[in-house]
C-alpha cells in the first residue's frame, strides 16, 4: 500500500483533531421581557430573581439545551418599544388585547388563567351588590394595565377623568388605600390577592373580595416574527412543561389555572 506524503498526512490529522475539539452548537439565545407585574414578576430591574417568570424561564432551561432563556428587565409601558425595537424576542403573561394588535407578532397559548377582581373594605351592611356599579366610588388601579371595564384604555388621565381612579404601581399599595379608607376599591389579580393574604393574615377579615370578575387573564406569549424560537417550538416546550408537572407545580399555589390548550 502506497504511503501518503507525510504533509498530507499531517493535514489529515489536524483536521481530525480539530472535529474532535469542535464544540457542540451553541443553544440560541432567547431575551425574555420582565416587566414588574406581581407575583408573575416582582422587580426585575433589581436583579433579583424572583416571582413566576423566572421559575418559568428556569423550567424551560433545564426541560432543554437548545434554546437559553434568558431575562431582560423592561416595564409595562416599555415593553411595546423593546419588543418593536428587538431587544426582547418574546413578552410572557399577555394578552393581545393589550396594545399588541398593530405590532406584529405571533401569539402562543399557555394554557394559564387568572382573573382581575374587586377587593372592597369590609362594612356593616356591605355585600356583592357593592361592586355592581362603579360609578361614584374611588377606584385604586395599577397604571399601565388594561382594564375590561374601562375597554382596556389604560391612559392615567382618563381613568382618572371616567372613573374617579389613582393609580400607583403597587397592588400593596392600592390594598392599603382600601384598608385605610382612602379608596373604595380596588383591582388586584386573583394570583396576587391569594399571595397577599398569605402574608398578611390579620387582614383577611377587613376585606370584602367580589365574586364580579372584571376580567379572565387568559394569557399568552407574545413572540417578534423574527424571535430565535418559533412559535410552534415554544408551544411545544409549554406542553413538555405540562407533561412533566412542571407547570402545575409553579402556578397552582397562586391559584392560577393550568387549562387545557386547543390545538391548531
Amino acid at each position: 500500500m502506497k504511503s501518503l506524503p507525510v504533509r498530507k498526512a499531517a493535514g489529515f490529522l489536524l483536521a481530525a483533531l480539530a472535529c474532535s475539539v469542535l464544540p457542540v452548537q451553541a443553544a440560541q439565545l432567547v431575551r425574555v421581557g420582565a416587566a414588574h407585574f406581581p407575583p408573575y414578576t416582582i422587580r426585575p430591574e433589581n436583579g433579583a430573581d424572583t416571582g413566576l417568570l423566572p421559575q418559568l424561564v428556569e423550567a424551560l432551561n433545564r426541560l432543554q439545551g437548545d434554546y437559553q432563556f434568558v431575562l431582560v428587565p423592561t416595564s409595562i409601558p416599555r415593553r411595546f418599544g423593546d419588543f418593536e425595537q428587538g431587544r426582547i424576542d418574546m413578552a410572557i403573561f399577555e394578552n393581545p388585547e393589550w396594545g399588541w394588535k398593530d405590532i406584529p407578532h405571533t401569539s402562543v397559548d399557555m394554557g394559564l388563567e387568572d382573573a382581575e377582581i374587586f377587593v372592597a373594605q369590609q362594612a356593616p351592611g356591605r355585600q356583592q351588590n357593592y361592586f355592581a356599579d362603579l360609578g361614584g366610588k374611588r377606584l385604586a388601579l395599577y397604571s399601565g394595565y388594561h382594564y375590561e371595564f374601562a375597554n382596556f384604555n389604560a391612559d392615567p388621565k382618563y381613568l382618572a377623568q371616567n372613573y374617579n381612579a389613582t393609580l400607583t404601581y403597587s397592588h400593596d399599595s392600592n390594598l392599603l388605600m382600601v384598608l385605610r379608607g382612602r379608596a373604595d376599591i380596588a383591582l388586584v389579580t386573583r394570583s396576587y390577592l391569594s399571595d397577599y393574604l398569605l402574608r398578611n393574615e390579620k387582614v383577611r377579615g377587613e376585606l370584602l373580595v367580589s365574586q364580579r370578575i372584571d376580567q379572565i387573564y387568559h394569557h399568552y406569549a407574545i413572540l417578534r416574527p423574527v424571535a430565535p424560537i418559533t412559535g410552534e417550538a415554544f408551544g411545544k416546550l409549554l406542553q413538555g412543561l405540562r407533561d412533566n408537572g412542571e407547570m402545575l407545580k409553579i402556578f397552582d399555589p397562586y391559584k392560577i389555572a393550568v387549562v387545557p390548550v386547543p390545538h391548531p
